[in-house]
């Protein structure tokens, strides 16, 4: 028998993971949270073998969680909505041994928990192909001007914002802009500050 807890601070889907995974003979699903640090808790005190976590949770989100969960030997394996590079690779980078997207289906997420108690890596088929590209991709590297631009940028400054902050003119950051979009295979100022965002060029608010 596997046992299980559940982290995720939305009730509705909460209660029905609980309703799936309690219908297979194999898992029980002994406790479930609302926030990362009641996860922590609950694994503490009952050492189940598998920690199934949402990733955006209050007080304590489910990267930070994992952290600490899997210190204890319980293995986590992250259910979410989001598939980022970034977020991906902070969860297994903390010691997830799976990532799945809330798309699975009862018999996929079965099979992952019954995988990660034994140790086994699990992850959903489009973050295994992000992996794998992220790992092909040659690194993408900015100049130390670029990112004051993209700073900038992020900070929300229109361009003759942008230029007076730096001592340019304002046609040099529209040279630096499209610069930095050629690299980052971007077509406007918003989607270049989250790509830069998600390859950690830049730090997150």
């Amino acid at each position: 028998m596997t046992r299980v807890i559940l982290a995720d601070d939305h009730t509705v889907m909460r209660s029905g993971l609980a309703a799936l995974l309690s219908a297979d003979p194999g898992i029980t699903v002994v406790g479930e949270a609302d926030n990362g640090r009641d996860a922590i808790a609950l694994t503490e005190r009952l050492s189940p073998d598998v920690a199934l976590l949402d990733l955006r949770m209050p007080v304590l989100d489910g990267v930070a969680a994992t952290t600490e969960i899997v210190k204890t030997g319980t293995r986590v394996l992250i259910l979410t909505t989001y598939d980022t590079d970034t977020d991906i690779e902070r969860a297994v980078e903390a010691g997830a041994v799976g990532y799945l997207l809330k798309d699975a289906t009862r018999e996929q997420l079965v099979d992952a928990i019954h995988a990660a108690a034994r140790g086994e890596t699990v992850l959903a088929p489009r973050v295994a192909q992000k992996l794998v590209a992220r790992m092909r991709r040659p690194p993408t590297t900015l100049s130390p001007r670029e990112l004051d631009v993209l700073g900038a940028v992020a900070d929300g400054l229109s361009n003759p914002e942008i230029a007076k902050r730096l001592f340019i003119g304002e046609a040099t950051v529209k040279t630096h802009l499209l610069r930095i979009f050629a690299k980052l295979d971007v077509s406007d100022r918003t989607h270049a500050v989250v790509v830069a965002m998600d390859r950690d060029l830049l730090p997150r608010p």
